[in-house]
């Protein structure tokens, strides 16, 4: 028997319509530089790379809804963002272009879109894991 080949799981990639812009939201929302640029394609890290998230440019990219309807371009993922402080930190992401949704599952999270219109959760880590409430939202 053939022995299982290495995996290792390098990023998360969003697709936009703009990988640069949407780049330029997240870094500076997480304060995470660039590690990778090139046309079409943008990978930013945290600082001690353990975390990295890539952007891909995708002409033909549709907007996702939150909370979807009925024939609506759904999400299909969404960050989990740990802050320390949910109501300075959501400002924080507003100043930088994020919007908030208006549907919002739980009283301790805050569900925002980035430019894109991909939705991430911002919430404080002392709290239940959200991975475990994503039966109620993203």
């Amino acid at each position: 028997m053939k022995p299982r080949p290495r995996f290792t799981f390098a990023a998360t990639t969003l697709d936009a319509p703009d990988a640069h812009e949407l780049a330029r939201f997240y870094r500076d929302l997480l304060g995470w530089p660039t590690r990778k640029e090139e046309p079409g394609w943008v990978e930013i890290a945290s600082p001690d790379g353990a975390a990295r998230l890539s952007f891909q440019t995708e002409p033909l990219f549709t907007r996702p809804r939150w909370p979807a309807g009925r024939h609506e371009q759904q999400m299909m993922m969404h960050l989990d963002i740990e802050v320390d402080d949910l109501p300075s930190a959501v400002d924080h992401a507003v100043a930088r272009g994020a919007t908030v949704a208006d549907f919002q599952p739980q009283a301790d999270v805050r569900v925002l879109c980035d430019p894109a219109g991909h939705p991430f959760c911002l919430f404080v880590g002392n709290g239940p894991d959200p991975v475990e409430r994503a039966a109620d939202g993203p």
